[in-house]
């Protein structure tokens, strides 16, 4: 369809060529030469977009454009002016122009205004798509080939880019391609995993970066020469932390954008006692048998962090000033907010912020946030408006203010489940649907990760014939009894314990405040 401009200006007859030019581009253009006729024009037709001269007789532009907004707040409004006067520019984007053009025009400038704003979406799609295509094939081979852990990190950070890409277009078909080839890439690091999740484990020299190591590794050598807070978002996943950074990079500048590897069961109880602890979980257990709750026993089960923290600090020879904060709800960080500057001398302030857990959960039981969160587009999209309203952006930016280094990371990833697998097991079995662990547990062996001896994955084993089972992909466990009734209230929801690429390549970014 033919887009339609409405071009204002005092001197409209000297654009004749300028009009030419864009009518011969497909354009119709309508012209007036003054204001209060376009103010007229705009409340009886519809138009695409408008030119408007900002230095007009009568009505000025800057007034007109007021009003036209009262009309049409979504119309576009192109400012062009011979002023180059700071202030005239800051009014008029003020009052949200589309654009602002400075005299004399050239057509093609005029041009790209209108592109910009009219076919963007379209040229976007057309390019997205393109390239998408184009890098189609050499993404499908570099998934095939994978075999060393930066690779599928790589590959990951790809898959990542590709998916936050084509969500800008409208073509479903990329959508389910892309959808194609994560569920391909899935499969083959689940292999990945299960051929090397041990070694890694025995031989730490070709281990990658993973959620016990990471403090000792990367955080730690830093402290106290440079003081650092220390973020975790529980459950945050790499595409989430991706539609988020925008906002951090208002306070800071990314030092480093990397993915670290949570540890199995990709669950709050192990991944992040383990990643406060400097240890794995059979390690934590043996040191600190009272500190350590397993699966059939009562109590919260991660209510020892911030011991685990001081004792992996002191371990590494850190004797240091640290608070620990662990936030669950909306009071809670406000109050820490209110609190912040009473730990600004500190050489290192941790706080674990809970929220996107709660959602993923929330999820799982509320229908109304299933359709707020229908896909995984819906679910980067329920995080960025979560934080853009939480007390928790105020928190890093007064942590910018105070000059803190700051880590972000998380303990483990979400993975959408939509294949059930029957498995049954004891009554004692713990109920996450993404990993078993108990005695005489039945399956399929092909269908799971099975380790049969827990301590060869650092695992604790509450007795002698317990094993964990995993699932893997985009499989969830479900009990043949009421099978129908669980698959249908789990599938399609956010769940965590198993192996996946989302699940287990998780965020860890450094950033540096920017200066003043």
């Amino acid at each position: 369809m033919q887009a339609k401009i409405l071009w204002v200006d005092d001197e409209i007859d000297l654009l004749k060529p300028h009009i030419l030019f864009l009518e011969n581009k497909g354009y119709f253009v309508e012209t007036i030469n003054n204001g209060g006729e376009a103010v007229e024009l705009c409340a009886n037709n519809q138009y695409d977009l408008v030119l408007l001269d900002e230095n007009m007789p009568g009505i000025s532009g800057l007034v007109a454009l007021e009003k036209i907004k009262e009309i049409r707040p979504d119309l576009p409004i192109v400012m062009v002016t011979k002023s180059e006067e700071e202030s005239i520019m800051e009014d008029a984007i003020g009052r949200k122009i589309a654009d602002y053009l400075i005299k004399p025009v050239h057509p093609n400038q005029l041009l790209l205004s209108l592109k910009k704003n009219l076919d963007q979406e379209k040229i976007v799609s057309q390019t997205v798509n393109y390239n998408y295509q184009q890098e189609f094939r050499q993404l499908a081979n570099r998934i095939n080939e994978c075999d060393t852990v930066n690779e599928w990190i790589s590959v990951f950070q790809k898959i990542v880019f590709w998916e936050l890409e084509l969500e800008k277009i409208q073509d479903s078909g990329m959508k389910e391609i892309l959808i194609s080839q994560k569920k391909e890439a899935n499969d083959l690091f689940c292999r990945f995993i299960e051929s090397n999740y041990e070694d890694w484990l025995k031989d730490k020299f070709e281990a990658p970066e993973m959620l016990h190591t990471v403090l000792k590794n990367r955080v730690f050598p830093i402290i106290p020469n440079e003081k650092v807070f220390l973020l975790v978002i529980d459950n945050l996943r790499y595409d989430q932390w991706q539609v988020l950074k925008p906002i951090f990079i208002k306070f800071f500048q990314v030092e480093q954008d990397d993915v670290i590897f949570s540890i199995l069961p990709t669950a709050t109880h192990y991944a992040r006692n383990a990643f406060f602890a400097g240890l794995m979980p059979s390690e934590i257990q043996q040191l600190f048998p009272k500190m350590w709750t397993n699966e059939e026993d009562e109590g919260g089960r991660n209510q020892f962090e911030k011991e685990f923290l001081e004792s992996n600090l002191k371990r590494n020879g850190k004797q240091i000033k640290f608070s620990y904060t662990k936030i669950t709800n909306l009071e809670a960080g406000k109050k820490y907010l209110d609190q912040l500057n009473q730990f600004k001398d500190n050489e290192l302030n941790v706080l674990v912020y809970n929220f996107v857990d709660m959602l993923s959960h929330a999820r799982t039981e509320m229908n109304i946030i299933k359709e707020l969160a229908d896909d995984e587009a819906a679910y980067r999209s329920l995080t960025l408006s979560w934080f853009e309203h939480s007390p928790l952006i105020d928190v890093i930016q007064k942590v910018a203010h105070h000059g803190f280094k700051l880590y972000l990371t998380t303990d483990h990833g979400t993975v959408k489940v939509s294949n059930p697998i029957k498995i049954m097991g004891e009554k004692s079995t713990n109920s996450n649907l993404r990993y078993k662990v108990g005695r005489n547990l039945s399956y399929k062996e092909k269908d799971v990760f099975v380790v049969r001896d827990p301590k060869k994955v650092f695992l604790p084993r509450a007795n002698v014939s317990s094993e964990f089972v995993f699932a893997k992909e985009n499989d969830f466990f479900v009990y043949p009894n009421n099978y129908n009734q669980f698959v249908n209230h789990y599938q399609n929801t956010f769940q965590h314990g198993g192996i996946s690429l989302e699940e287990l390549c998780i965020p860890f970014i450094a950033l540096n405040p920017k200066k003043k």
